[in-house]
């Protein structure tokens, strides 16, 4: 018996530390541990000579979307093509830069999660939107649940991140197209099945913004410490100063990328963007 026992207390043992291994090397792999980075040198711009200019920026100082960023450059990359737009893909926070800021006609923020500006190029992104600039802000993005400058959620975001549900982490929901006259989601039926990994906000913007497309959080077991109620926007739309913000919550898992009636939406969002 002791010897059963001892064996018994070895391999709970082994399990143990080989799962404590795991989600230390889970929380490597997406960069949990990084020590944030701030970059003072700007990269060097190519000769942009196409059409509209569009700046997809990707940096993190937190956890990192491993998978969806490539698929979102990917797919910009394919829009370009499409459009004849002159693409610039950084994650070089010091791109934030007047001179810099309004050659594009697009600022894409892709997944970029943590603080990731300086004060000096928070200030220029700040007075790039108060200009009249266009932001198309992906999931991540308004993911922080705690934000230095305090700007960024409450104005140009419009909403504060609390969470998402765990255990597990992606479930089954179904979105609710609000809008189906919009340019961005006229080709939506009413609503879509849709697998995410669903952001709570601390409450709802509506007052604030336009809302295109929200979810019914009835259908995917949200905690009560997560629970918005019946207004539960995903992607909506506002004006900061004389600039336009698109915000997407949606995007978490790089499949959302390829499926057809998301990548429409991402490509019109654009198109909608720069004819602002």
């Amino acid at each position: 018996m002791a010897k059963i026992l001892r064996t018994t207390l070895l391999f709970t043992a082994i399990a143990v530390f080989a799962i404590a291994g795991y989600v230390v090397y889970q929380m490597w792999r997406y960069e949990l541990f990084k020590a944030p980075v701030y970059e003072e040198v700007p990269p060097t711009l190519p000769v942009m000579s196409g059409g509209s200019k569009v700046l997809v920026f990707s940096k993190t100082n937190s956890f990192r979307h491993i998978e969806a960023i490539p698929a979102v450059e990917s797919l910009f990359k394919n829009f370009a093509d499409k459009h004849d737009w002159s693409l610039f893909i950084t994650e070089n926070g010091a791109i934030h830069q007047a001179d810099l800021l309004d050659k594009f006609d697009l600022v894409v923020w892709n997944n970029v999660t943590g603080d990731v500006l300086t004060e000096e190029q928070r200030e220029a992104l700040k007075n790039h939107m108060d200009g009249g600039g266009s932001f198309l802000a992906l999931h991540g993005t308004g993911g922080n649940e705690h934000y230095d400058w305090s700007w960024f959620p409450k104005h140009l975001i419009k909403a504060q991140f609390i969470g998402h549900p765990m255990f597990p982490q992606f479930r089954d929901g179904t979105l609710t197209i609000e809008d189906r006259s919009h340019f961005v989601t006229k080709h939506f039926s009413a609503s879509k099945a849709w697998h995410e990994e669903w952001y709570s906000f601390d409450k709802s913007p509506r007052d604030e913004v336009t809302v295109l497309i929200s979810v019914d959080e009835t259908e995917y077991d949200v905690p009560d410490s997560l629970k918005m109620g019946k207004d539960h926007p995903l992607v909506w739309h506002h004006k900061v100063g004389k600039g336009t913000v698109f915000f997407s919550a949606l995007g978490h898992l790089a499949e959302a990328y390829e499926d057809e009636e998301y990548k429409t939406l991402l490509e019109q969002a654009s198109i909608w963007l720069l004819d602002q």
